[in-house]
């Protein structure tokens, strides 16, 4: 396989040449005036929305901090006792579990690789009550982003590209929206509510499809859409109308530009009323709002500024390919642009050095900072480097601020580490590798082919503690303080389940990462990429004192 060129724009501490972009597609027309902000959208910092503890989001408030300021069960002093208090149990066959959950009061809601919705007791498990997707439309739906909770609604999207608002007292189906119908349209993007608002992107896995697919037609694209009707209020799209351009070796059309999908979660900034969220590589054709960083005006969807952070990628399957024949199907691998640098991870705002700044992660393992009001660049931080054949080493969903310093951990990275860093300029504060002996202890022992030391979730913290899960299947807690390992869990065992039998964590879960509140700490186990062997189903586990 090639060597992969790293794109000007992420040399460490160097400054982007590109300049601000041009708008890729004009936003739909805004339909009346926002409604009024309920309890659950704070704006006073992070870790604000929700002071009573409440995680009602997958960034836990509109910033994107992942940040709970008001855990206070759970300290550095007594995080070592931690023990699960229950699991929730997956079908064997239904695939691993990505749905973040979100907590409010007494109840934890969270979706399911089976195509179901369910709330359950966050103390005990308990049930309350499921939401069967497969009412609505045709085909196999499973939850692929973590709900939001706001309004007496919650709000999540499915891999056939629905979204769905349900009661949150009874589960029943207020609204569905369709948000895109093209082949393998997901929604990954978990939706951020502000201001009886429902923010939420769309990506594809059209690139995924093969050579006899007609590659490609899919348009990355953030909808807003009303909290209470789900009508469609705007739409951005990444890149312009996909146009036939000759056709591929085999004679399938071809089509381009395509792809720029945006996986993750939007943040806003309610000073100035602006969304920000990244977007993925090409999936044909070179062109659009790829590997970008957008600030969407929240009320129009009109662009304030778009950032592109890498000059050329488009990547379908076939660049990945050992095959010549595949290859032909990847026009950039000979010029080392077929890359899959996406900004998948969900960006994060702060202030430091006198000015609102917008912090991101990139697959290519660095983490940007710009000026949220210009999209300029302030400081980059290379913090793994780029894997052949893909970002996998890099950052894959999210970081955490806590009000004094961001935490970023990288994935595939030989190992993947976790770091804290000044936000001011990228200074590295401390840095904590994966535990050397994650693949030799616990359950990944059985399995040294298959284990590797890296972190497929988002970072997530409390005062004083950093939360991260592994691909070994231990989840940890880290002292915020210095980086030291205070408390493991290895979930890599069988477990009895609430709602009966046995199931089996595996490695921690990526597309959202722990959830903490009202001391407890959830996390889904199971994870894609490394397949452990599992009869029992993939669980998720909540950890009390």
């Amino acid at each position: 396989m090639l060597p992969i060129r790293r794109a000007r724009p992420l040399r460490t501490g160097a400054v982007l040449a590109a300049a601000v972009l041009a708008v890729a597609s004009p936003a739909l027309a805004t339909t009346g005036a926002p409604a009024q902000r309920t309890a659950a959208h704070g704006d006073a910092g992070p870790g604000a929305a929700g002071r009573n503890g409440d995680w009602p989001s997958w960034q836990k408030d509109p910033l994107g901090s992942r940040h709970n300021g008001a855990e206070r069960d759970i300290t550095p002093a007594n995080v070592g006792g931690l023990k699960l208090k229950w699991a929730f149990g997956y079908p064997r066959n239904a695939g691993t579990p990505r749905s973040q959950p979100a907590v409010i009061g007494d109840t934890v809601y969270f979706g399911a690789p089976d195509g179901l919705f369910h709330a359950r007791d966050a103390r005990t498990g308990a049930a309350k009550w499921s939401f069967d997707l497969s009412t609505v439309g045709t085909g196999r739906a499973q939850v692929q982003d973590g709900p939001a909770v706001a309004g007496g609604k919650v709000y999540f999207g499915d891999s056939r590209g629905y979204l769905f608002a349900v009661d949150q007292r009874t589960g029943a189906l207020a609204w569905s929206q369709r948000l895109d119908t093209t082949v393998s349209a997901i929604v990954t993007s978990s939706p951020t509510v502000y201001r009886g608002r429902v923010y939420v992107g769309v990506s594809s896995g059209e690139n995924l499809l093969g050579k006899d697919h007609a590659c490609c037609t899919f348009r990355g694209h953030v909808d807003a859409l009303d909290a209470a009707t789900g009508k469609p209020v705007w739409r951005f799209h990444t890149v312009p109308e996909p146009r036939q351009d000759g056709t591929w070796p085999n004679g399938v059309p071809r089509y381009v530009p395509s792809g720029a999908g945006v996986w993750s979660t939007p943040a806003i900034d309610p000073a100035s009323g602006t969304l920000y969220v990244g977007t993925g590589q090409n999936y044909s054709g070179s062109g659009g709002h790829f590997d970008s960083v957008l600030a969407l005006d929240a009320r129009s969807g009109r662009p304030r500024w778009t950032r592109r952070m890498t000059d050329v990628d488009t990547w379908r399957s076939e660049c990945s390919s050992p095959s010549p024949e595949d290859q032909k199907y990847c026009p950039n691998l000979p010029e080392g642009t077929a890359l899959d640098f996406d900004l998948g991870a969900a960006p994060a705002l702060f202030s430091a050095g006198g000015r609102r700044l917008v912090g991101i992660g990139q697959k290519v393992g660095v983490y940007h900072v710009l000026d949220a009001r210009t999209g300029k660049i302030v400081w980059q931080r290379q913090l793994s480097d780029p894997m052949p054949g893909g970002g996998l080493s890099g950052i894959q969903w999210g970081a955490s601020y806590d009000g004094h310093r961001l935490y970023v951990a990288t994935y595939m990275a030989n190992p993947g580490t976790l770091f804290a860093l000044d936000p001011a300029n990228g200074h590295v504060i401390w840095k904590t590798p994966n535990p050397a002996d994650g693949c030799t202890t616990g359950g990944a022992a059985q399995y040294p082919r298959l284990c590797r030391l890296g972190h497929p979730p988002a970072v997530t913290t409390t005062p004083g503690l950093v939360w991260e899960g592994s691909m070994d299947g231990k989840v940890r807690a880290y002292s915020a303080r210095d980086g030291r390992v205070l408390w493991t869990y290895d979930t890599i065992t069988d477990v009895p389940t609430v709602n009966g039998g046995t199931g089996r964590g595996g490695a921690t879960s990526g597309g959202g990462g722990a959830v903490v509140a009202h001391g407890m700490v959830y996390v889904q186990t199971g994870n894609f990429f490394t397949p452990y062997p599992n009869d029992k189903g993939s669980v998720l586990m909540a950890f009390g004192r």
